[in-house]
């Protein structure tokens, strides 16, 4: 979605909540499975669910608000509704709503491909490029992920493995173990193996240029890959401690409470931006702003920017994320 900074129409004095509980955008992609559903109870009418858009104002998915006032909206019409302030000042510059997080169940292997970045994609699709992080919740036994390639190949070689179908063989493959972090810059040619299940956390797009896909027969972006794919080997990813991933883009950070020696933690949502809180395990409740609601897996929640004091209480993993001061788009 496109932010407005004009200030919204007058509502009358109503009171807003801090906090809004989301319901996710489901896609059925072919390689998709069915752990979503029955293990983080995602409700869905569609057979397997690929991908959950847990927290997202993108056009080809909107999450939707569930209770209150605003039930049933989507939260492209709650930004809309309440303003850009509620996104706080660290977004003040941008014109796109900055954040789209997933959980993705890979049963089947995904397409490899490449994700530009924002001068290119902006210019050629009139949307952000991709900067990603995964996080990965579970992993089958010998399942991987490929990241870049083993060593830098030239254009040419690029261009020649694409059609003689060799590209796997100067991929990057890495072993995939729960809890493992992955930060995927645009431009990273990528892949995640079958038997994969994570969260990721990404630029609000949905530009993928896919370049191999094990024969589904659906369309290649080769042209575009070979203008934006980086040729050299992956290199290591920088100190982002205390946090999960830090960067331009976003902010991370890993929440755990086993109910015993950790029961309760929570802080402060500012005015530079909102926070979004993504419920990988673990029942409890959470408050914010003065209203209080039950969590458990698979849940999402968006707190308001400047809304103050937020706790949460219980048993929980989760992953907490914000924007930085960063990039303008």
């Amino acid at each position: 979605m496109q932010i407005s900074h004009e200030a919204p129409a007058s509502t009358g004095g109503e009171r807003f909540k801090a906090m809004v509980k989301l319901k996710p955008a489901c896609k059925d992609y072919v390689w998709g499975g069915r752990r979503l559903i029955e293990e983080f109870g995602i409700e869905t009418d569609k057979n397997i669910l690929a991908e959950a858009w847990m927290l997202s104002a993108h056009p080809d998915g909107a999450s939707i608000i569930v209770g209150g006032e605003n039930d049933g909206q989507t939260l492209i019409d709650y930004i809309k509704l309440r303003g850009a302030k509620i996104l706080g000042t660290n977004c003040r510059n941008l014109s796109e709503f900055p954040l789209l997080i997933k959980l993705i169940d890979a049963r089947e292997n995904l397409s490899v491909q490449v994700h530009p970045t924002d001068e290119y994609a902006l210019a050629h699709e009139g949307q952000l490029g991709k900067n990603e992080m995964w996080y990965v919740l579970d992993a089958d036994e010998g399942a991987e992920i490929f990241c870049g390639f083993k060593k830098k190949i030239s254009r040419d070689e690029f261009a020649a493995r694409i059609r003689d179908n060799s590209l796997l063989e100067i991929l990057n493959a890495v072993p995939a173990h729960k809890g493992d972090v992955l930060f995927i810059p645009a431009g990273t040619i990528h892949a995640l193996g079958k038997g994969v299940l994570l969260a990721e956390i990404q630029e609000s797009s949905n530009v993928s240029y896919r370049i191999y896909d094990y024969g589904r027969n659906r369309p290649l972006h080769i042209a575009q890959a070979l203008d934006v794919t980086n040729l050299n080997p992956p290199t290591s990813p920088s100190e982002s401690y205390p946090h999960v991933v830090a960067c331009d883009y976003f902010v991370i950070d890993k929440l755990t409470l086993d109910g015993k020696i950790l029961s309760e933690a929570g802080g402060v949502v500012d005015e530079k931006t909102f926070l979004s809180v993504l419920i990988l395990g673990g029942e409890g409740t959470i408050a914010c702003g003065g209203d209080e609601l039950t969590y458990r897996k698979g849940n999402s929640f968006f707190l308001t920017a400047n809304s103050g004091d937020w706790k949460i209480r219980g048993t929980c993993d989760a992953l907490l994320t914000q924007v930085p001061h960063g990039k303008n788009f």
